[in-house]
């Protein structure tokens, strides 16, 4: 099962290419309401403490979910909980990448998260689209995104190889202090990007 799951910050609709079929579960958490509804995208379920929101709108979302101001989760977080609880084994996280850094930091590591839940997915807002990997390898197909760049999640990561990009990587030692691998470019229709040891964010990202 899928899920989406629309969180706040600016997003690029023209940019976003994922949409929803009729049977994956759309989940707006606070302000990310306002996101889906640029984009055009229904809402299932609508989950936060509504300090960003403004009108909370009862007429148009059946399943509405109130939490409190003062939680140890963010209203990001607990929809990722409300996805899992449905069933969803892809997310989908759109917006949650601009504005607070503490809160674009706090969302990248919902990837993590995801990813040693064995879920399957990724963040966009249409500028930058982000994925997690660990210890194992992904194809990214070129895209309308014109860099993608490798960043160290952990203190070290080793074995790291990216194949079909400008700049080739071959079985490289990436360190979270001192990253390089930024504004690599997709030469073909794909690239091969793997890593043999720790933890790594792929973003593909274009100019605005």
């Amino acid at each position: 099962m899928r899920a989406f799951i629309y969180t706040g910050g600016v997003i690029h609709p023209d940019n976003i290419t994922e949409h929803p079929k009729a049977e994956d579960l759309c989940i707006a958490a606070d302000s990310g309401y306002h996101n889906a509804q640029r984009l055009g995208e229904r809402v299932d379920i609508l989950i936060g403490d509504f300090d960003s929101i403004g009108r909370v709108p009862r007429d148009d979302v059946r399943d509405i979910r109130e939490v409190p101001a003062e939680k140890d989760l963010t209203d990001t977080q607990i929809a990722l909980e409300i996805a899992v609880e449905a069933g969803a084994d892809e997310i989908i996280v759109i917006g949650g990448l601009s504005g607070r850094l503490d809160h674009g930091l706090s969302n990248l590591g919902i990837l993590e998260d995801m990813c040693l839940r064995g879920l399957h997915g990724y963040m966009t807002d249409g500028q930058n689209r982000v994925h997690y990997l660990k210890s194992s390898s992904t194809l990214i197909a070129r895209s309308g995104y014109k860099y993608i760049s490798i960043l160290a999640a952990d203190e070290t990561v080793k074995g790291v190889s990216m194949e079909g990009g400008k700049y080739p990587l071959k079985n490289q030692t990436l360190k979270r202090r001192l990253q390089y691998a930024v504004s690599n470019e997709i030469t073909g229709n794909v690239v091969l990007i793997s890593v043999k040891k720790g933890s790594i964010f792929i973003i593909e990202s274009r100019d605005v």
